[in-house]
């Protein structure tokens, strides 16, 4: 490992250099991100997962960086025009376009202008130019591909604006010119068609480079690809000229300044600004880009850690009109018992037929609560569940449940093969009450990218989009744990250090044997290789099985700390969780028993928690759905009126609230709070319940504004 870059890793991200270096020997020793910050919290000083994840990121970008700088040391080496200063100079880059302007004049060139100039042999002449001296002889450089003097003088013109453009040192001054004094504009392209107006702000629009938010860039973009915007970036283009003549123009007063000037001035239309361009462009994006991924992971990551509703029946409604509303229960383990459909709705109109089939399943199966679907018919169909449960014999609430993936799901292959007797429609019912029973169970079934908690994810980098969902969703399901005995395919997949044949080797073991009765059962069996053994152990729960503490997210490499500790305080494993072992560990000096087991802080910190609350899972910590029992109408509403809604999603500009009507409301980010934000992450996520107040009604619109801000009365 690289020291200097290890060191460039511990300043940049606030650690400590043995951090990182004891951080990325884990990681090149084969250990999974999960897997060091659950159970190598000794080693790494505690570091999570997000940081861990960033010290393996910018290490990989300095050693590609390192490789980089070595390439070209090499490829400038062997043509022997290497010299001390530029290695230094090429070595202190900090950045990848640093070490590409530094290279650029080295570069083999295709044949341009210069290349041909240089090649009719006008170098020498271009070099005579530059000294700015007070007379000169183009005579001497005319041949038979040069025809006279004016043609010297262009030839020499074209080799000085190439000569320019490949310098390092002026190229990274202009940049940092257009990131500090350019404008981006925004103008509609000559009979461009719009019909739905969804560019319209951008039509003549125009904001300070270093200003505009990252969504603006994205949306400009995505108006430009659709060849209705052009987009531009606007600089004084006399400062930067009078900065390169300054720094270029030796003496004013002789035979050559007219031409080097024009020569600046032709280099910088014809070869510097359309290249700085497009690199300030693309960084703009890179970053807008980066900004979209992290709202977008952060908006999942809150989803997926949504608290299950646990121990409930469900019956999930999926709205429609022509082929009815399909219903689906299931029951308090997620098993789909009963599928069928009702016509409510237009043009069957089967009202009172279909009230009385769900008032039916309602008492016949015992059903707490009804997921309805968000799609088609959403609204009726919440207006005829408020119908139906104020006749019910027993307490039914209601929950309007995003459909976002649903479709994409119920044609899968995996749901095929789950539910292969049933039609699509039916397969979307279960998974919108399956969404509601165990939200992560069920949404890492689906693409990330289709769960609808984004913004521009079509227009960011799909790569990196998919490496950081991916992540988010690794570390959801192992912060949660899975039990090895019901976890599907789609859950396993996630767990830390699983391959597939290791999934499959568990999904048959389970086919042919029945129930995994123990951790040590999967290694016994060899169902998991060693090293997938130890990186997903702790993650694998085995519910009821011959050892209490494999139910808990305590590794096996502890129990025999975790043995020693019980019998010292006298209690025995099967009284995990009681009373009185909460009892004792509440009263238990962590400092003492770690010198006294041999065992660091960290791990007896997660042992003692874990044998407080051997289930514990974190997603108990979020708040609840919020669940209804009548229904809202627009018409209903007042400004100033306080309402409590569910936070839908989160983007830069704003946050999306369910308040229980059709269309979600939108709190502007400057109606978040009173103090200034840079984010709306800052003080709110998805699914949050939040207390809201209707800040604008627009009836024609059926829209909303709202305001998390207190009116003043």
């Amino acid at each position: 490992m690289n020291e200097e870059i290890i060191k460039q890793i511990s300043a940049g991200l606030n650690v400590k250099a043995t951090q990182v270096s004891s951080t990325l020997k884990l990681l090149s020793e084969g250990n999974t991100i999960p897997f060091i910050a659950r159970y190598r919290k000794e080693v790494t000083g505690n570091l999570d997962e997000e940081q861990i994840r960033k010290i393996n990121d910018v290490y990989e970008y300095q050693v590609n960086l390192l490789k980089r700088k070595e390439d070209v040391i090499r490829l400038i080496a062997e043509k022997d025009l290497m010299t001390p200063e530029l290695e230094k100079k090429i070595m202190d880059a900090s950045k990848l376009v640093e070490v590409e302007d530094i290279y650029r004049p080295f570069k083999e060139k295709k044949k341009t202008k210069a290349t041909d100039a240089i090649n009719n042999g006008l170098e020498p002449l271009a070099k005579m130019f530059m000294m700015f001296p007070d007379k000169i002889d183009c005579g001497n450089f005319i041949n038979d591909k040069v025809k006279n003097e004016e043609e010297a003088i262009e030839g020499t013109k074209y080799i000085i604006a190439e000569w320019i453009s490949d310098n390092a040192y002026y190229r990274k001054w202009i940049r940092g010119y257009f990131f500090r004094n350019g404008v981006i504009i925004s103008k509609m392209k000559k009979n461009a068609l719009d019909e739905l107006k969804v560019y319209e702000m951008y039509y003549d629009y125009s904001e300070a480079v270093k200003m505009i938010k990252p969504h603006r860039i994205l949306a400009m973009n995505r108006g430009e690809k659709e060849k209705i915007l052009n987009i531009s970036i606007d600089v004084d283009t006399n400062d930067i000229l009078s900065y390169l003549e300054e720094r270029i123009v030796k003496n004013k007063n002789n035979v050559t300044y007219k031409y080097v000037v024009e020569a600046i001035a032709d280099s910088y239309k014809r070869l510097i600004s359309p290249s700085i361009e497009r690199e300030v462009r693309s960084e703009l994006t890179e970053e807008a880009s980066d900004v979209a991924i992290d709202v977008f992971a952060k908006n999942l990551e809150k989803l997926l850690l949504q608290p299950p509703m646990k121990e409930k029946i469900v019956l999930g409604f999926d709205p429609a009109y022509r082929t009815g509303c399909k219903l689906a229960i299931v029951d308090n383990t997620g098993k789909n018992i009963n599928v069928s459909v009702i016509y409510p709705h237009e043009p069957r109109n089967e009202y009172d037929k279909s009230k009385k089939r769900v008032l039916d399943l309602i008492d016949k199966y015992k059903i707490d609560i009804i997921a309805i679907g968000n799609g088609t018919a959403s609204r009726e169909s919440e207006a005829f569940i408020v119908d139906v449960i104020k006749e019910a014999k027993r307490k039914v609430e209601f929950i309007i449940v995003s459909e976002a993936g649903a479709s994409v799901y119920s044609a899968s292959p995996l749901a095929i093969e789950e539910f292969p007797d049933l039609h699509v429609e039916e397969r979307s019912a279960i998974s919108i009450a399956r969404r509601l029973q165990d939200p992560l169970s069920e949404l890492v079934k689906i693409d990330s990218k289709s769960i609808g908690v984004g913004q521009y994810q079509h227009d960011v980098a799909q790569n990196k989009l998919n490496e950081s969902l991916d992540f988010v969703v690794t570390k959801a399901v192992n912060q949660v744990g899975v039990n090895v005995n019901t976890a599907s395919n789609s859950l396993l997949k996630y767990v830390s250090g699983l391959s597939k044949k290791m999934i499959s080797n568990i999904l048959e073991y389970r086919n042919t044997n029945g129930k995994i009765n123990s951790r040590e059962e999967l290694k016994k069996k060899k169902i998991l290789t060693p090293k997938a053994y130890e990186q997903a152990i702790g993650f694998i729960r085995v519910v009821d099985g011959v050892n209490p503490l494999d139910k808990t997210s305590i590794h096996p490499e502890s129990y025999d700390v975790t043995i020693k500790l019980l019998k010292s305080l006298d209690l025995a494993a099967d009284e995990i969780g009681s009373d009185k072992m909460i009892e004792k560990l509440e009263l238990l000096n962590i400092e003492g028993y770690s010198n006294k087991l041999g065992v660091d802080i960290y791990t007896l910190e997660d042992i003692v928690k874990s044998l407080k609350q051997p289930n514990r899972d974190p997603r108990e910590e979020f708040d609840k759905p919020l669940l209804k029992s009548d229904i809202l109408n627009i018409e209903d509403l007042k400004k100033g009126m306080k309402l409590q809604g569910t936070v839908r999603n989160v983007v830069d500009f704003g946050v999306f609230i369910d308040i229980g009507l059709k269309n979600d409301g939108l709190a502007h980010i400057s109606k978040l709070t009173n103090h200034f934000i840079k984010h709306p992450l800052e003080v709110v996520s998805v699914g949050d319940i939040v207390d809201c107040y209707v800040e604008d009604i627009f009836v024609d619109k059926k829209k909303v504004s709202l305001s998390l801000i207190e009116p003043k009365s």
